[in-house]
């Protein structure tokens, strides 16, 4: 029996270097939870010699971090570089083939790649584990895998980018507009300082609810296009207007089979202020499932940052080291089955509606006529003039309606010359 399990990370950005200080820190902890001891005997990244927080071991430093898989004897490796393709593919693909478990929080390519990483690791009779892929340090996907695995789940959904979450909730509490609001994301840590587009474009979130669906159904991660939204485009307007309905607005992220055919999506909701959903501000991540005979069951905590996403690797680490070998997906790749894709056209919801127009006789009507060509109807009006800048502010909330229908009908609307600039569409989550 080996006297040491060998350790390797590679990538020491922010996740990379937390978990390194975490290995060192825990060894006697880890040993006296799984009788194993473990040994950091490979690490790389892109900069040997960039300033960190702490000073690391030269020594087992590769530039090259594929030499760590041919030089050294690891057995487990961590990935945290963070690409849906190129070197974090290609290091991940050749650790499962040199039969070495692989642990990563890299979302983008399970997301992308997961199935056949994860038929990879099957053949090879190791693990492929990536619990901090998702929902940072809430032990989601293994309560999915393990605590309710005999339910039939029949929907997820929540809050799944902290990012955005605490820009939405930041706008409302300061009454700040989203370009003061990420800035202050960024200086906090909660936003990446140089291109955070892909956490508030829907990305991030997306990458997210694709893993929770191959889980939560048994089934290959979809690769068909979907509905992705973001929330570059909400104002603080639209967070004010929102708190006058008693709402708020969040960016969820949805997966369900209707009619044996899934549906995945993320976008900006509406939600009640006394809806338990309504009510997870900041950082905080949420995930709630659907499933029978269990019900409804939630999870929240904190979905971003080193700490959080630490605790969920280290998880990871402790099941490998107890000797659980385990699907990477719950089930066996080739028992996994395609789900084809619902039609998003046919995707009926209520709709707030915001329209920016010139303050002149017959405007509203405009709007609501052609909103009854495509039988869309109006349940609820606010009507907001600027008298100083000969404009106002419509919002309308719809009764159910097609996406197929407003798409059709925007299209009509934008073309109109009484509107100063694209309508806002925002769902209601019902």
């Amino acid at each position: 029996m080996k006297k040491y399990i060998n350790i390797a990370v590679i990538g020491l950005g922010q996740i990379g270097i937390y978990l390194y200080s975490e290995l060192q820190k825990k060894k006697k902890l880890i040993e006296l939870k799984t009788g194993k001891k473990i040994k950091i005997v490979g690490i790389s990244a892109r900069n040997k010699n960039k300033k960190r927080r702490f000073t690391i071991d030269k020594k087992i430093f590769f530039s090259n971090p594929l030499d760590i898989i041919k030089k050294t004897n690891v057995d487990i490796l961590f990935e945290s570089i963070g690409l849906s393709d190129g070197i974090s593919k290609k290091i991940v693909e050749t650790a499962l083939k040199n039969k070495i478990h692989v642990i990563t929080p890299n979302k983008a390519l399970i997301a992308k790649h997961g199935d056949y990483l994860s038929s990879l690791a099957e053949k090879n009779n190791v693990n492929l584990e990536f619990e901090a892929a998702v929902a940072g340090g809430i032990p989601i996907l293994r309560s999915i895998k393990e605590g309710i695995a005999t339910n039939k789940i029949s929907k997820v959904f929540g809050i799944l980018n902290g990012t955005c979450n605490y820009i939405l909730s930041e706008m409302e509490n300061s009454k700040q507009n989203f370009e003061n609001v990420l800035k202050k994301a960024q200086t906090l840590g909660y936003a990446e300082p140089g291109n955070p587009k892909l956490d508030l474009n829907g990305y991030d979130a997306f990458a997210k609810v694709r893993i929770l669906s191959a889980l939560c159904f048994n089934s290959k991660v979809a690769q068909n296009n979907c509905l992705m939204e973001g929330i570059e485009k909400i104002e603080l307007k639209d967070i004010s207007i929102a708190n006058q309905l008693n709402m708020r607005i969040k960016l969820l992220g949805i997966s369900e089979i209707i009619n044996n055919q899934l549906f995945e999506r993320v976008h900006p909701c509406l939600v009640s202020k006394n809806s338990y959903i309504g009510n997870v501000n900041g950082v905080m991540n949420a995930v709630i499932t659907n499933g029978k005979p269990v019900g409804e069951s939630i999870m929240q905590g904190e979905g971003a940052g080193p700490g959080p996403t630490s605790s969920s690797l280290l998880s990871d680490l402790l099941s490998i080291l107890r000797g659980n070998i385990k699907y990477p997906f719950g089930l066996p790749t080739s028992k996994r089955k395609q789900l084809k894709p619902y039609n998003i056209l046919n995707y009926t919801n209520s709709l707030y509606l915001r329209f920016e127009v010139k303050d002149i006789p017959g405007v509203l009507s405009k709007i609501t006529n052609q909103m009854a060509r495509y039988k869309i109807s109006v349940k609820r009006l606010i009507q907001t003039p600027d008298n100083n800048a000969n404009k106002a502010t419509i919002v309308i909330i719809t009764h159910k309606t097609t996406e197929q229908s407003i798409n059709n009908c925007l299209k009509k609307l934008s073309k109109e010359k009484i509107l100063l600039k694209q309508p806002t569409l925002i769902r209601l989550y019902n």
